[in-house]
């Protein structure tokens, strides 16, 4: 198992906040509080912003190339100072949750931790749950809102289909090579070379991941988060989940995408694929200058705005 740590003592996050507009700035005073959650063999941390009072409570989802301490910086701590109860996740392999053995993760423990996180939460009160998730975890809250029944909204910055060819080649780093690397990434998966642990900025377009030259070279150097490393069978278990239905018949709840407008990774055309197939009520806001992980002032407002929206809209 590896070793506790809280981001008190990263300095990762550090820098990368000196990028964002100074009131979207930590101070010493309104650092979320930090705890562990036991999952399996997972010690899952978790940045939490206790608001007993809130009428809602959202659960926050960074993607493959973040964590969850970023999507503080992003969107959990704005929701705080908001009024509302924000958790944001380290989802194994990531951030600072340990765990026993990193090659034994895959997508679908993600999807299984975070309904089980949903349904601990429900039974502490029946404050409303809403989701909020990053690149990658954009998809990742329709996946677990299709098996868990507690989540009232969703809120994605991209909801990106694995199952859409076009997805596939739009994210992967060497797009021209995807008709054999994929074939062979599915192949090498199965034996006992898929343990062997990829650097994520090889095999995605991490290089698109924030349009701050600085935050760039900050992320791509933390090791927690775009400097990651992850498992071929991880990547394979990504890149080919097939859900349980179709998402036209996802039924569950209101969905929000909140689309960065200078997003170089995954241009709005990858998420309109899922949205123009839902049948629930969903909606769509362009975040101005934002960048695919957004420091913008412009973008971040307007996130935060929006997302302020359509909670309320649902609550009321």
């Amino acid at each position: 198992m590896s070793q506790e740590k809280n981001y008190a003592e990263q300095e990762a996050w550090k820098q990368l906040q000196k990028q964002f507009p100074p009131e979207y700035q930590l101070s010493s005073n309104e650092l979320p509080q930090e705890y562990f959650w036991t999952w399996q063999q997972h010690r899952v941390h978790i940045d939490h912003y206790p608001r007993p009072n809130a009428n809602a409570k959202v659960i926050l989802l960074h993607g493959v190339g973040t964590n969850g301490r970023q999507m503080s910086l992003v969107l959990g701590h704005p929701l705080a100072q908001a009024g509302y109860e924000t958790m944001a996740l380290d989802l194994p392999g990531y951030g600072l949750t340990t765990y026993t053995s990193k090659s034994n993760i895959r997508y679908e423990d993600w999807i299984t931790l975070v309904s089980d996180f949903i349904d601990s939460e429900a039974l502490k009160d029946d404050r409303p749950i809403f989701l909020y998730g990053l690149s990658a975890g954009g998809m990742l809250t329709l996946h677990v809102a299709m098996q868990n029944k507690h989540v009232k909204g969703i809120i994605g910055m991209t909801f990106l289909d694995q199952q859409d060819l076009d997805v596939k080649k739009g994210t992967m780093r060497f797009s021209p090579l995807s008709p054999m690397l994929l074939p062979g990434m599915n192949i090498t998966a199965k034996t006992p070379f898929g343990k062997i642990a990829l650097p994520m900025a090889w095999v995605s377009k991490m290089s698109k991941l924030t349009n701050d030259p600085k935050a760039l070279k900050i992320m791509l150097r933390d090791k927690t988060s775009a400097g990651n490393t992850m498992s071929i069978q991880f990547l394979n278990s990504y890149m080919n989940y097939r859900p349980p239905y179709h998402v036209s018949s996802f039924v569950q709840c209101p969905v929000l995408l909140t689309q960065p407008a200078e997003d170089h990774w995954t241009p709005l055309t990858l998420s309109q694929e899922v949205m123009k197939h839902l049948s629930v009520p969903h909606q769509t806001v362009i975040l101005p200058k934002g960048g695919h992980y957004p420091v913008e002032k412009e973008a971040l407002d307007q996130l935060q705005k929006s997302s302020i929206a359509f909670i309320q809209q649902q609550l009321n």
